[in-house]
């Protein structure tokens, strides 16, 4: 079989995160720099394997002091550890577009297995004859098991951050020729 490599097309992807606030309400955010690559056999994306990378220093939350604490050391410490990345294990077919994407996500000096859920669009050619693959990805963490500790107790009981970090994907790939 073929071995095929993909490569992002930035223009149609994104990662983004979501983290309760005060335990009432989410803090959204995205990381602005990031890659994500694969190689498969053909276009089964089954056997093959899925590369992510994101710049910590790009995080973005739409506020640049909440932005600042969190590169700082008290969370993903960008000076030190510049990067959160991600190598896929296997990706396992549920049913016919929902697929278990099995990896190992390291943040800081920290990496541990994870589990995510990803939707596949399907492939197909846009209107200049490239091959690009389409995928919606799910999932969730404890930040505090990869070292992102950092809290704040409130008044009335509770804690300012959530530990759930919801993970969503929209990623784009171009069949590399």
């Amino acid at each position: 079989m073929e071995t095929t490599k993909w490569a992002l097309d930035p223009m149609h992807s994104e990662i983004n995160f979501k983290v309760k606030h005060m335990m009432i309400a989410n803090v959204s955010g995205s990381f602005n720099k990031f890659n994500v690559d694969a190689t498969t056999e053909g276009h089964d994306f089954t056997k093959g394997k899925i590369n992510f990378t994101a710049e910590t220093a790009s995080i973005d939350t739409n506020n640049e002091q909440r932005d600042g604490h969190l590169r700082s050391a008290d969370f993903f410490d960008a000076e030190k550890f510049p990067h959160v990345k991600f190598e896929s294990t296997s990706m396992e077919k549920k049913s016919n577009e929902e697929y278990k994407l099995n990896g190992h996500l390291t943040i800081k000096d920290v990496t541990k297995p994870v589990s995510l859920n990803v939707n596949f669009g399907g492939i197909g050619k846009d209107p200049y004859g490239n091959t690009k693959a389409g995928f919606t990805i799910d999932g969730k963490i404890n930040r505090k098991d990869f070292g992102l500790n950092w809290n704040a107790a409130l008044e009335a009981g509770g804690v300012l951050v959530g530990e759930e970090l919801k993970i969503h994907s929209e990623i784009q790939m171009a069949k590399v020729q």
